[in-house]
């Protein structure tokens, strides 16, 4: 088949994209399944739940109804966006103006994209915790802004240490963005920390981004929101999804909330350049949300399980492995000797078991792995084993 050169140069832009991790990842696992092995591809993030009936129900309906075939509201369906409304007061303790504080969103990375659109500019300081996201690197990268890593060592729970950063370095962060509970890590953050960080947003004028896609996967009950820490809605917003929580991953929405004039020029630049969550996914979104959140709880406790199988089981055989209080991933330190990057080719190659090296997620986890719990509980403890047989 003949191949085409584009005939104009393309975009600084197009020509800083980093590469995708995770789809780096995906060929080799399917390049390791071509030559004949059973992998077990703990590499991935994509939850292997199903939405609940009650869920899966409202969206059927929803199909059907003639309306849900139109263009929606620009900010989004005002039922959905008045059950973000309700979920933050019922779940967080936080009171939101549907109107004017929460937008609709194509998922987290869509809101994301929005924010980073709206507020880093060319030569902007960026900050967050390494290991970190590889979005928030990429949209850094991308949008030519200067990359402020802030380490999240073991030893503090993989939290950075908001004091040990200079003055003069707060005085040129423009954002700050926060995802706890943390992927790769598992990490959580206490009140405090959230305090802190608003504290140093007002003292040195930055805007806080808190990616909040985790929200409700916690061992220990729901996490806490940002928004509710005291002064957070004039320095800070939240994205949430309903990926994780309700296991819509493939349905594609959630919410960006917080800081009224932050969320009304996401507003705008949306209104140009994005398009609105599928109406009845809206509608099954906002049944998820009006719920008494059982759903979430099961799910947690599954992952919690889950955790206990994987973590256990790896400590069992001698790996150091984070005690995380949340999330849906396991954090391992490789064995002495061995990088997380060399680790996990060992095991795709000798254990045909697939995860991610720290690598994937900022220079700390250079010598970790993120192994997912997005598999049955069988599944995890052949990789458990198979992981064992190898060490």
């Amino acid at each position: 088949m003949t191949t085409y050169v584009s005939p104009v140069s393309f975009t600084t832009v197009a020509q800083s994209i980093p590469p995708n991790v995770f789809a780096d990842m995906d060929r080799k696992v399917a390049a390791a399944v071509a030559g004949g092995a059973d992998v077990i591809d703990l590499a991935k993030g994509n939850p292997d739940a199903f939405p609940a009936d009650f869920i899966r129900d409202v969206a059927k309906r929803a199909v059907d109804d003639p309306a849900n075939a139109r263009y929606s509201p620009f900010d989004g369906k005002p039922s959905f966006l008045r059950a973000a409304e309700r979920w933050y007061r019922n779940v967080y303790d936080v009171d939101l103006d549907w109107k004017t504080q929460l937008f609709a969103v194509e998922g987290a990375v869509d809101g994301l994209a929005a924010l980073f659109a709206v507020l880093v500019a060319p030569g902007d300081a960026v900050a967050y915790a390494d290991p970190y996201y590889p979005s928030y690197h990429c949209m850094t990268v991308m949008g030519r802004a200067e990359e402020i890593l802030l380490p999240s060592l073991a030893e503090r729970g993989f939290l950075p240490d908001l004091d040990a950063v200079a003055e003069e370095t707060w005085d040129r962060i423009k954002v700050l963005i926060l995802n706890y509970p943390n992927n790769p890590t598992g990490a959580q953050a206490p009140r405090e920390f959230f305090e802190r960080a608003v504290e140093l947003a007002h003292e040195h004028h930055f805007a806080i981004i808190q990616d909040f896609a985790y929200a409700g996967l916690g061992v220990n009950g729901h996490q806490i929101s940002l928004l509710s820490v005291p002064g957070a809605l004039e320095v800070a917003v939240e994205v949430c999804s309903l990926s994780k929580m309700y296991a819509m991953a493939g349905w594609r929405a959630g919410f960006v909330a917080g800081n009224d004039d932050i969320v009304s020029h996401v507003k705008q630049y949306h209104y140009q350049m994005g398009s609105m969550v599928t109406a009845s996914i809206q509608d099954a979104g906002t049944a998820a949300l009006e719920s008494d959140q059982g759903c979430v709880d099961e799910l947690a406790s599954r992952y919690a399980v889950r955790r206990r199988i994987v973590a256990g089981g790896l400590r069992d055989a001698g790996l150091d492995v984070f005690d995380s209080e949340g999330g849906i991933y396991a954090w391992v330190h490789a064995p002495e000797g061995l990088t997380g990057e060399r680790f996990a080719d060992l095991l795709l190659e000798r254990a045909a078991v697939a995860a991610l090296p720290g690598t994937c997620f900022g220079k700390v986890g250079v010598d970790y792995v993120r192994f997912s719990l997005l598999k049955s509980e069988d599944q995890l403890r052949e990789a458990v084993r198979r992981i064992a047989a190898v060490l």
